[in-house]
């Protein structure tokens, strides 16, 4: 089987691809997504309207949140982007089984009692609870046995005051499935009835570390994102997996095999917006990823984050195109064309031709387009946004 590189010209936005797609969506391109956290979630469920076959490669390397208390105990990658990202593509119409997203999207009142959200959770298991009894066969025994598992061994004190239902049967089912992710989240997307395929980037248990300009060194996701701690009081000077939270001490994770096979059925690449380094640049750091991009020719699309991000400081948008390009060289080395890791920067039609100068210097065609509404700012529109993705495919 050979293959060739066919150049088309393309109108932004297409009508003809964007009706024929929303005609068919399961017939819909596959666009995929290196992310994490919650940014690409309100596109993720618009894309739906368009394809049923979107890929989101998730970073599992968190460490805030109720991600962290299930890590904690566990020792296991974080999930919580992971569950989320399940839920946004998850078929909400009358063909999937509503029941059970509800159930899983149900988080556990945070001011309520211990001892009755044990209850609570017993009763789940037991099959007793409105949630979990609306549930048909044999869905409700596989998640009974999943939530079982997970209260089997748990710890004890574990607290499950904001703790959402679907992470619990993540954990479980990871327990159940010798420590591994990929069988519990197949299973989650056949529960909930995924349109789109959902991995973690990697299978390993890791940290994000990173060295800062003034020497400091941070480990732990939660320390950079500034959600939960004071934002950095020096810029991010390299970013890179750790072990542990217990102090730098560097980990190497390779990108796994099922994941480069699905870079290589992949009709365009996207580079998606959210937290610059924990949720983008994270998923760039096991070896293999960026070669694999590099072997795929389709577009590939980087879309900057609108608003504040503090893990980029003072950064403007050449600076993080430079930074995301160091990063995918460092796989590929630093011969490989830029051309083969970007080709576009997709920005709103506000942003000044000053800002992007430097970008078209390096080849990169940046496309601006009418992408932030009244009603989204400042933020993106979802829908424009899916339209200049599958108009590009």
């Amino acid at each position: 089987m050979s293959e060739i590189t066919i150049t088309r010209a393309v109108r932004m936005p297409d009508p003809f691809r964007i009706e024929r797609f929303s005609s068919n969506p399961k017939l819909g391109p596959r666009v995929l997504f290196f992310s994490g956290g919650s940014a690409l979630n309100g596109l993720s469920q618009r894309l739906k309207k368009y394809t049923h076959n979107s890929i989101h490669l998730v970073t599992p390397f968190d460490s805030g949140g109720s991600s962290q208390g299930l890590r904690v105990a566990f020792n296991m990658p974080a999930i919580g982007d992971l569950r989320s990202r399940l839920m946004a593509l998850a078929d909400e119409t009358v063909l999937g089984h509503p029941e059970v997203f509800r159930l899983f999207t149900h988080r556990y009142s945070k001011s309520a009692r211990k001892d009755d959200l044990k209850g609570e959770l017993d009763a789940m298991i037991a099959g007793t609870h409105p949630l979990v009894t609306s549930i048909e066969q044999p869905m409700r025994t596989l998640i009974q046995n999943q939530l079982g598992m997970f209260r089997a061994a748990c710890p004890q004190g574990f607290d499950l005051r904001g703790a959402s239902i679907g992470n619990l049967i993540l954990a479980g089912g990871y327990l159940n499935q010798n420590q591994q992710l990929e069988p519990i989240i197949f299973l989650v997307s056949k529960l909930v009835g995924v349109l789109g395929t959902v991995r973690a980037v990697s299978d390993d248990n890791l940290h994000l570390g990173a060295e800062l300009a003034d020497g400091q060194m941070v480990v732990g996701q939660h320390l950079l994102t500034a959600k939960e701690h004071p934002p950095l009081t020096s810029p991010i000077k390299d970013l890179f997996l750790n072990k542990s939270l217990a102090g730098r001490d560097p980990a190497v994770t390779a990108f796994p095999t099922r994941n480069r096979k699905l870079v290589q059925t992949a009709d365009l690449i996207c580079y998606a917006p959210g937290s610059f380094y924990t949720s983008l640049i994270a998923n760039l750091l096991p070896e293999g990823v960026g070669r694999a991009i590099a072997e795929r020719t389709v577009p590939k699309v980087y879309i900057p984050s609108l608003g504040l991000d503090p893990e980029t400081g003072k950064m403007n948008l050449s600076d993080k195109v430079h930074t995301l390009l160091n990063y995918l060289h460092r796989d590929v080395g630093p011969d490989c064309p830029t051309h083969k890791l970007i080709n576009f920067v997709v920005v709103d039609r506000t942003l000044s031709d000053d800002e992007t100068l430097e970008i078209s210097a390096r080849g990169i065609t940046v496309l601006k387009l009418d992408l932030v509404s009244a009603q989204s700012a400042p933020y993106y529109d979802p829908e424009p946004l899916c339209e200049a993705l599958v108009s590009l495919t």
